[in-house]
Order: C-alpha cells, then sequence, then structure tokens
C-alpha cells in the first residue's frame, strides 16, 4: 500500500530525484510505484491514494508525476493510451467509479489542487505543436505568430534545430490543454455517447464552464486550501525565436500583444482572469479552430480531402459551451448612467463578458459551422449541427430575464435589446440559413427527422420581429459607403478579435452600418459577394424547398394511405397461406415503414407547421401557396397510382429530366415497377433461402415434366376435384402478360399450363412457422410424422373450404 512508503519516500527522495522533465533520465521511485498501482489496485482506491499523495508531498516531489498523470487520466495525445475513458464513463453503467472520476477532477478537487500547488511554483511542462490544430501548427512550423494570444512566449524550438516544437505550458493550461484535446484524439466507438446519461467528461465541461465562467458573483471563487495563497497569473517570457504576426504586417500591434501578458494585471481580481480567459481560449482552439478562412475556401473543391471530421459528440461539446457562453454573456450588469461610475465600478471580469463572444468565439465558430454544412453527411445525424447553430442564433433564449408564458404572440417577440447582436452576428443567421436551404432541397423530407429539422429551423426564423431585424441588418450592409478607409477595415480584422483579454482592443464602433460591413468582412474577406437573404435568388430558393415540403406531404399520405391498405387486406389465415406477403414490394426510399403511422402523421405535421413558418418570413401569399398545392397535386391514374416521375417526350421514349430523377432519388415519384415474367425463375428475394430456392425449383421442375398430362386431365375436369385442382395448380397470370412502358402497354398471352410450384417452402417466414408448429407439437407428446400429417391435414381443410365457398376466389399465387 502506497501509505506504508509516503513516509519513508517523503525522506529518502531527494530534489535530484525529480528532475526537470527535460532532464529526466529514468522514472522515479514514487513513478514506478504509482505506475504499479494502475495494474495491481481498484479505481476508487488508486484515486484515495492519490489524493493523499498530492497532500503529503510537495511541489517539488510531485513536479515529476504530473505529466504521467494527466496523460493516465486523458489518454495519450496518439490515442494509444486511452486512460480514464471519461468519454464513455457513465453514471448508470458505472456509479462508483463516474461519482470518484468527477470528485477527483473537480474544480475543488484534489487534481486541480495538485495544478495549483505546480503552478506557484512556475515549472513548465512541453506540449508538442503537431497535436495541435491544423491551422495554428501551420503557422507554428512557418514561424508566424498565431493570432491567439495563448501561443505568444511559449514556442521552445529544439537546440539542435529541425523538428521537435513544443509549447512550453504552465501546469494550468498543460492539464486544461490535455483535458480539451481528448474530446480530438481519443477515439470512442459510437455507442459511448448515444445512452440516455451523460458522460462524466460531458459533466466535467459543464462543471468547468460554471467554475471559471460563472454567471453570479463579481469575481471568481478562489481556490481552496491553496498553500500559497493566491494563484500566481503566468510571468511573460521572452520569445525564442523572432516571429511575424499571423497575416498582420502592423508590428506595433504585435507588440501589444506579446506585452499585455496578464501579469501586468496588480489587480487581485484581474489575477484570476487569466483562468477564465485561458480556460476559454484552450476550449475554443482545441474544438473550433481546425479550419482557417484560408483552408475553409480551399476545401469547396470537391477534390481536396477532408483533413478534420468532427463528430456528433464534438458538436454536442460545443453547444454545451455556446449555450453556457450566452448565459455567462447575458449575465453583465446593467451599464451605469453615468460614464464616469462605469469606469470605476465595472471588474475585469464584467469586462470580460462584454467581449468574450465577439473576440473569442465568434470567427472560429462560424467557419466551423460553415465547414459542418457544407461537409456533413446528408442524415439525420445533422441534427446536433443544427441545434448547436440554433442555440447561437438565440442569445435572447439564455437571458436571466425571462419573459412570463403566454398564448400571446406578442409575449414571445424578440425584443429590440438584441438588435447589435443580430446586425454583428448577419452571416450566422443570413448565408448559414442559405446554407441549410441547400442541404434541405437535397434531403429526402419525407423522412420525419429531416422533417422536423426543417420545422425547427422555420420555426427559431418565425419568431415575432426577427425576420425584421435580419433585414434591418442586410440593409444596414447594403447601404452605399461614404468613407471607410482601408486601414480602419484592416485594423478590425486583427488579431485583437481573438487575442488577450488584457491586450488593448479598438475603441467602440458606433456606426451601425460600418458594424455590419466590418463583421461580415472579417469574417469573408473584402472580395466577399453578399447573397440577400430576402433577396430574389434566396426566394427562389425557398419557393423550391416550399414545393417540395408540397411534394413530400403528398408522398407521406400516399405511402399511409398504402400501408392502411396493405394492413386492412391482411386476414388471419393469410398466415397459414404459407406466402410471402408481397412479392411485387418495392422500396419507398425513407424510414416510415420502421417507425408507423405515429411519426407518418408527426411528418405531415412538421410540414404543414414548417410551411406555415416559411410563408411567414417571406411574406408568401396565398395565391402562391395555392398555385404551388396544384402543381403539387398528385394525378391518379386508372388504377390509384401516383403519377410518374417528372419527364420529357423524346423519339426515344421518355427521358428523366432533372427533376425526375431528384423525385425518384428521395422517393417522392417512382415508377410502378413489377415483375412481370415467370414468377418461378424471379430474383431470390432477401426472405428466402438461396439454396432451397435452387433445389426446390428443379423439384417442381421434374414433377411437372413428369406429371404434366395428368395434371392438365384433372383440372379440365367440371366437379368440385377440378376447381381444387385449378385453385393449386394454375396461375392465370401467367396466362396474359401485360407489358408496361411509361409510354404504351402492350398485353402478350403465354399460357404455362398447370404445373406445381414449392418456392413457398424456400421462404425464412413459412419455415420459421414450420418449426413453431413441430415445437408446438412436441410440448404434446406429438412425433415429427404426426405432426406432418396434421399439418397436411389441415391445409388440405383450409383449401377445401376456400375452393367450397369461393369459387371466384383469386387463384392461388406463390
Amino acid at each position: 500500500c502506497i501509505f506504508s512508503i509516503i513516509s519513508s519516500v517523503s525522506h529518502t527522495l531527494t530534489p535530484k530525484q525529480f528532475p526537470s522533465q527535460k532532464n529526466t533520465l529514468q522514472p522515479s521511485f514514487l513513478l514506478a510505484t504509482l505506475k504499479a498501482d494502475c495494474v495491481n489496485k481498484p479505481f476508487a482506491q488508486r484515486c484515495h491514494e492519490l489524493e493523499t499523495l498530492i497532500e503529503e508531498f510537495p511541489a517539488k516531489e510531485l513536479h515529476g508525476i504530473f505529466p504521467w498523470l494527466v496523460e493516465n487520466i486523458f489518454g495519450s495525445l496518439d490515442g494509444i493510451i486511452v486512460g480514464w475513458n471519461l468519454r464513455c464513463l457513465q453514471g448508470r453503467t458505472n456509479p462508483t467509479e463516474y461519482s470518484v472520476a468527477l470528485d477527483f477532477l473537480d474544480p475543488s478537487g484534489p487534481m486541480m489542487k495538485l495544478v495549483y500547488k505546480l503552478q506557484a511554483e512556475e515549472y513548465r511542462y512541453d506540449f508538442p505543436v503537431s497535436y495541435l490544430p491544423g491551422p495554428v501548427k501551420a503557422s507554428i512550423q512557418e514561424q508566424v505568430l498565431p493570432e491567439c494570444s495563448l501561443y505568444h512566449n511559449k514556442v521552445q524550438f529544439p537546440s539542435s534545430g529541425g523538428l521537435g516544437l513544443n509549447l512550453a505550458l504552465n501546469p494550468f493550461e498543460y492539464y486544461m490543454f490535455y483535458f480539451a484535446i481528448s474530446l480530438i484524439t481519443q477515439k470512442v466507438r459510437t455507442f459511448c455517447y448515444h445512452l440516455y446519461s451523460p458522460s462524466a467528461y460531458f459533466i466535467l465541461v459543464d462543471t468547468y464552464l460554471k467554475c471559471f465562467l460563472p454567471t453570479e458573483g463579481s469575481v471568481l471563487p478562489p481556490p481552496s486550501s491553496n498553500p500559497g495563497g493566491a494563484i500566481p497569473s503566468p510571468t511573460p517570457r521572452s520569445p525564442a525565436v523572432p516571429f511575424t504576426s499571423y497575416g498582420i504586417h502592423h508590428t506595433s500591434l504585435l507588440k501589444r500583444h506579446i506585452a499585455h501578458q496578464p501579469s501586468v494585471n496588480a489587480d487581485p481580481a484581474s489575477q484570476e482572469i487569466w483562468r477564465s480567459e485561458t480556460m476559454l481560449q484552450i476550449f475554443v482552439e482545441m474544438w473550433l479552430h481546425h479550419y482557417s478562412l484560408e483552408m475553409y475556401q480551399k476545401m469547396q473543391s470537391p477534390h481536396v480531402k477532408e483533413s478534420f471530421k468532427p463528430t456528433e459528440e464534438h458538436v454536442l461539446v460545443v453547444r454545451l459551451l455556446v449555450k453556457h457562453l450566452h448565459a455567462f454573456s447575458n449575465s453583465l450588469k446593467p451599464e451605469p448612467l453615468s460614464p464616469s461610475a462605469h469606469s470605476h465600478t465595472a471588474s475585469p471580469l464584467e469586462e470580460f463578458k462584454r467581449v468574450v463572444i465577439p473576440r473569442f468565439v465568434q470567427q472560429k465558430l462560424y467557419i466551423f459551422l460553415q465547414h459542418c454544412f457544407g461537409h456533413w453527411p446528408l442524415d439525420a445525424s445533422f441534427r446536433a449541427v443544427l441545434e448547436m447553430w440554433l442555440s447561437y442564433l438565440q442569445p435572447w433564449r439564455y437571458a436571466p430575464e425571462k419573459p412570463p408564458q403566454s398564448s400571446e404572440p406578442s409575449s414571445r417577440m424578440v425584443s429590440e435589446k438584441w438588435a447589435a447582436f443580430i446586425q454583428e452576428n448577419l452571416l450566422m443567421y443570413t448565408k448559414l440559413f442559405v446554407g441549410f436551404l441547400n442541404r434541405a432541397l437535397r434531403t429526402d423530407l419525407v423522412s420525419p427527422k429531416n422533417a422536423l429539422m426543417v420545422f425547427r429551423v422555420a420555426k427559431v426564423f418565425a419568431q415575432p420581429n426577427l425576420a425584421e431585424m435580419i433585414l434591418k441588418g442586410e440593409q444596414l450592409f447594403l447601404e452605399p459607403e461614404l468613407v471607410i478607409p482601408h486601414r480602419q477595415h484592416r485594423l478590425f480584422m486583427t488579431p485583437t478579435l481573438s487575442g488577450s483579454f488584457f491586450s488593448s482592443w479598438p475603441p467602440t464602433i458606433t456606426d451601425a452600418s460600418f458594424k455590419v460591413k466590418s463583421h461580415v468582412y472579417s469574417l469573408e474577406g473584402q472580395d466577399f459577394q453578399y447573397k440577400q437573404m430576402f433577396g430574389p435568388e434566396v426566394r427562389n430558393l425557398v419557393l423550391k424547398l416550399a414545393q417540395l415540403i408540397c411534394q413530400a406531404q403528398h408522398t407521406a399520405k400516399s405511402i399511409s394511405d398504402h400501408s392502411a391498405e396493405t394492413q386492412s387486406s391482411q386476414s388471419f389465415f393469410s398466415w397459414f397461406r404459407f406466402t410471402p406477403s408481397d412479392m411485387n414490394g418495392s422500396y419507398t426510399g425513407n424510414d416510415l415503414d420502421e417507425i408507423g403511422q405515429d411519426s407518418i402523421k408527426k411528418t405531415d405535421e412538421y410540414l404543414e407547421k414548417a410551411l406555415e413558418y416559411l410563408c411567414q418570413i417571406f411574406k408568401l401569399s396565398e395565391a402562391q401557396l395555392n398555385q404551388m398545392m396544384m402543381k403539387c397535386g398528385t394525378a391518379q391514374d386508372e388504377n390509384g397510382k401516383k403519377q410518374l416521375p417528372d419527364c420529357i417526350e423524346s423519339e426515344d421514349g421518355l427521358i428523366l429530366t432533372p427533376l425526375g430523377r431528384y423525385q425518384i432519388i428521395n422517393g417522392l415519384r417512382r415508377f410502378e415497377v413489377q415483375y412481370q415474367g415467370d414468377t418461378e425463375l424471379q430474383p431470390i428475394r432477401s426472405y428466402e433461402n438461396a439454396t432451397l430456392v435452387r433445389l426446390l425449383f428443379r423439384l417442381s421442375s421434374a414433377l411437372n415434366q413428369r406429371f404434366a398430362d395428368q395434371m392438365e386431365v384433372l383440372c379440365s375436369r367440371e366437379d368440385f376435384l377440378g376447381r381444387l385442382c385449378r385453385y393449386h395448380l394454375t396461375n392465370p397470370t401467367l396466362a396474359q402478360t401485360t407489358r408496361c412502358t411509361p409510354m404504351l402497354k402492350e398485353r402478350t398471352s403465354q399460357n404455362y399450363g398447370p404445373r406445381i410450384s414449392l418456392r413457398f417452402l424456400a421462404s425464412y417466414r413459412t419455415l420459421g412457422s414450420l418449426l413453431l408448429i413441430y415445437f408446438i407439437a412436441s410440448w404434446f407428446c406429438i412425433g415429427p410424422v404426426g405432426c406432418t400429417f396434421i399439418v397436411l391435414v389441415g391445409y388440405l381443410l383450409y383449401a377445401i373450404l376456400m375452393t367450397f365457398f369461393f369459387e371466384g376466389w383469386k387463384p392461388h399465387q406463390h
């Protein structure tokens, strides 16, 4: 037990046994003991002994085990070491380990106490640059200073030159880097985060956000049991090599970035702010900064391979970050009426709340969403991205003052005080809405999950006064420029948007039009061609979507009617006919059949409300809507089937139009394709055993060839025996075959004569039914021979009844 060695180790181990990370030649005795405990002791006991170890040992002896402990918890950067597997650790499956892990990693827990103890001694730990996000890694490798101040004065080059770039991080930064990047580097099986209860990792993210970005109180709570008093903020360190600015040529601005480190603030509250800023910057860099504007523009080519693919779990964590940042920003105290009072009362945390979203999150989140909208698969998993986007668009949902619940629309109106946020995030509303339209036009809206996503977006944008404020923002952007110098645009696009909170930032811009234009140009560049959300081009896309919604409604209704007819036509006796239910069934292209009638009704409700909301947003007239409904009406042919896909007639026949191809791909319309040949030669179905089909076909062919004349004589009789034989041995559908094409119908006659068909015995359904009958018969001590005799007699009685009472019944088909 480690308790027995604590006292002896504390006397025998000297600081020489815990050299700095750079000069470590062999693991210490304490580190070797801890590694052995990981194999031999249960998880709860190890955490308890680690807590005692952290309390008893001084920082210079804990310094040597800190990198190993962090890697042991969060896993290695290459993903080989899994660590504690926090993303799969859930309270419902492992309640004990779940509780112990959360207590150990809590902001006031033992691990954070270790971080603060090492932070007081100003230790540094190396983090490889090769594991940083792509744009940052490329920038550092090119010896260009990244715009984020998180990397300033931390890059360490090896003395021998060449590869091996590292960041020299303080303990808090090192811990948070590993915690954040474990969401990316650790490959987790998909079922781990699709359970109902949240994982330990998700809970820890929420806990850290609430602790270091508090929505209540003016300053951060001080860390408990810190032997050194206040946590010292990182001290400035001279850069190892000269850097140029990240995309900017103003050296004075760069110097301001490097000089304004958190340690220059003498205010005790300011010394605590660096933890909030550092944690947020690490989260944003590790989770969002995988694409730069230049990289995103290059990735528009279909030939460029995607360098990073976010997962659904990744997006859910980012959504949690976005929601908390809205709550954190909205907890800002109202500004005093007197400007002088504001200058004396505003705390660093309050100022941080004011600029946290536009300076740290906006640009990287926009590019991240742009990538997801353009590259995410066209399936239901996009719902996570959609909800994260909608959460960012609605900061009023996370405001402390919530309007009273009322059924009146005026109570749900978006307040005018959010106009500034909408204008400063105009592209988040307009360009991403156009991106969603393009996705929706390529998805199967008959699917309930896809219909729900269209409904969600339409409902959010249909909130009263929101469309008007977006339109106002577009008008401000389209106002003609009077005099806006180029340097002013570049100044607004400088790295100060994501630099240190303590760095100086440009003065507040009061002109609303200039604010909107600066926002657009900073995110998309000076040459960006803006596409108006309420312009004619986007309006045409909305009309196409509305037409598609109408088509999807008709398709869902026809599928529902067809399913109801199929269910009503099935009788109890069909289970005893040993025949497949639908030999000519076809795939509808959606998942309605798997979900049921209730979801079909929900789909229709979602689409109906979505269409109503779109009409409200874009002021579509009732005449336009009725015209679309008439175009989408499905004409019924003589068989009551839906009309053919959109085609054009040519000399060679009908040719599908692009709309027709789209209708077929999405299951909106289809040709009624039925097998018109010999039923014995139709393709083997998925519900049939291929070997049995072939064997039974050979047996049937041999019997038909051997007894053809006798069967012909029996079927030609006019008595009861003749009717019974005709019921089983003939198939009139083969006597007259109808060949249909989209242009013509022709009938050809081909008589195969009476014959035996044993193919139904190859059906898994038939085999399963027979096995069930034999199993039940065994309970009554009936052997296989007796059971077979009973089955044959029972079927013969059934066939006699069917022949006697239903002479006009449709003859037997297999």
